[in-house]
């Protein structure tokens, strides 16, 4: 029994510090325990990434680009993140031994945002009641080429009676336009308040030194669902079509030819009802300010011209829309109104239909018809009153019509064609007055780039007067655009 017991506590003395020398816990669950740690890290990074793209995109709206900020899938942590500037934000290196990324330190994300927001504030543009404004426009440059007939006018729109000794030609900017374009707050009723207005430098008498700004068009739009209410100054509301070209945007192509379009403040109201998705109704009604001084008005009777007067007018626009991009839109129209001359009321009255043919997406055939008296108001053929020698004023009755094809051939050239004619009754006009005047005129606008535009059109204007037969004056024109 001494032995045995001297034996167990020799193995006792031996056992005793090896035992004391083991791991309390196995080697693997201070793995597991070290792996959950590392795991609960990954998810609190993969949270502020997600924190960090919904604050920047709460200050800096939707990327331009479209572009978004990638988030790594959970339990990955190596690589970049890219933001829609396209400017890279390195993640941090791998965590010790497995791939998980430890959160970037709190400076960097503040400076990334800083950043980000600095970037933004340059490339915006707001009003004094941060208000978004958007700036657009059109840089054009034209050099033009005019017969004899020109009477002196960079853009003839009828043909002089007297040709002159040296046509102008030359190179102009006068023609590019600015503006802008705003969006209002909301309003009553779940509407929205949107407007834009445009300039150009064509006021001023065109010499060296002497171009002057000019108002074009200004709107203020009170928009609903079905329902808009607007302040303009702009063409008549009967009138909204006109040709496509470079060569004339100081005033509308086939001023004189078929079109009206005088720039004049008005109210309007249009209410949009729909038959389906395909179809449906704009009703418009206005009250516009015409320019009675317009009306060619004899010197003797000027001072008791009444210069601007009110007017009613109305456009009924019916449209459909074709599964294969064509269209169809067809829209009577009037305008009502009266000149008060010489202690007399003269009417204006104007009666039109106006349309779009788009058999395909390739292909528009747009157009106007006019049947008018005293249309001078709104930029019709002159003159619009007749003064005979009994004291009596009259209006001058006429017609016009204009037409234009348009043919998209490619992705960059679009070809258009147009032609306008004015006509005065023959027994409402007196010698040295024009009887009609007649234009044709064709263009190709080509897209040398997203924003450049280069364009040669080719313009001829025939004019009739009263005794002195018919005149001609050619156009030639080579335009070059940067829209903005």
């Amino acid at each position: 029994m001494g032995v045995q017991r001297k034996t167990l506590f020799l193995i006792w003395m031996v056992a005793v510090p090896i035992w004391a020398q083991s791991p309390a816990e196995p080697d693997w669950r201070r793995v597991v325990e070290r792996l959950e740690r590392l795991e609960e890290q990954n998810k609190q990074l993969l949270s502020e990434v997600r924190a960090l793209r919904d604050e920047l995109s709460g200050k800096m709206g939707t990327p331009p680009s479209g572009q978004s900020v990638p988030l790594p899938p959970a339990g990955e942590g190596v690589g970049t993140g890219t933001l829609a500037s396209g400017q890279s934000v390195p993640l941090p290196p791998v965590g010790e031994g497995v791939g998980v990324a430890a959160p970037p330190p709190l400076t960097e994300r503040v400076d990334v945002l800083e950043q980000r927001a600095a970037d933004h504030e340059q490339s915006k543009l707001d009003s004094e009641h941060r208000l978004p404004v958007q700036l657009s426009g059109m840089l054009l440059f034209n050099a033009f080429v005019n017969g004899r007939n020109a009477g002196g006018n960079q853009m003839p729109l009828v043909a002089s009676l007297t040709p002159d000794p040296s046509p102008v030609n030359g190179g102009t900017f006068r023609q590019s336009i600015l503006g802008f374009k705003f969006q209002g707050p909301k309003i009553f009723a779940g509407g929205e308040v949107t407007g834009s207005f445009s300039l150009d430098l064509f006021g001023g008498s065109g010499v060296p030194l002497n171009q002057a700004l000019r108002l074009r068009v200004a709107t203020v739009d009170l928009n609903w669902t079905n329902t808009t209410l607007s302040v303009a100054h702009d063409k008549p509301l009967m009138a909204p079509r006109e040709p496509v070209s470079l060569a004339q945007m100081g005033v509308s192509p086939l001023t004189a030819a078929g079109n009206l379009w005088f720039w004049q403040p008005q109210i309007r109201i249009e209410q949009r009802f729909h038959f389906g998705e395909s179809s449906g109704l704009r009703a418009q009604m206005g009250v516009i300010q015409t320019n009675d001084a317009a009306a060619t008005t004899p010197v003797e009777y000027q001072n008791t011209l009444a210069n601007t007067r009110p007017g009613l007018e109305g456009r009924f626009e019916l449209w459909r829309q074709f599964r294969n991009g064509g269209r169809i839109e067809i829209a009577p129209g009037f305008h009502l109104s009266n000149t008060h001359v010489a202690g007399q009321i003269v009417p204006s009255r104007v009666y039109s239909v106006d349309w779009l043919i788009r058999p395909f997406t390739r292909v528009d055939l747009t157009g106007t018809w006019f049947y008018n008296q005293n249309s001078t108001i709104l930029g019709g053929l002159r003159p619009g009153l007749l003064f005979l020698p009994n004291g009596v004023v009259r209006p001058v009755i006429g017609s016009a019509e204009w037409a234009q094809l348009t043919i998209r051939a490619t992705s960059r050239a679009t070809f258009n064609f147009y032609g306008g004619q004015a006509s005065n009754h023959a027994s409402d006009v007196r010698v040295g007055s024009l009887l009609n005047n007649r234009t044709w005129a064709g263009n190709i606008i080509y897209k040398l780039g997203t924003n450049v535009l280069a364009s040669f059109e080719v313009y001829q204007a025939r004019s009739l007067y009263v005794d002195f037969g018919r005149r001609l004056v050619p156009h030639y024109d080579l335009a070059l655009a940067y829209l903005f």
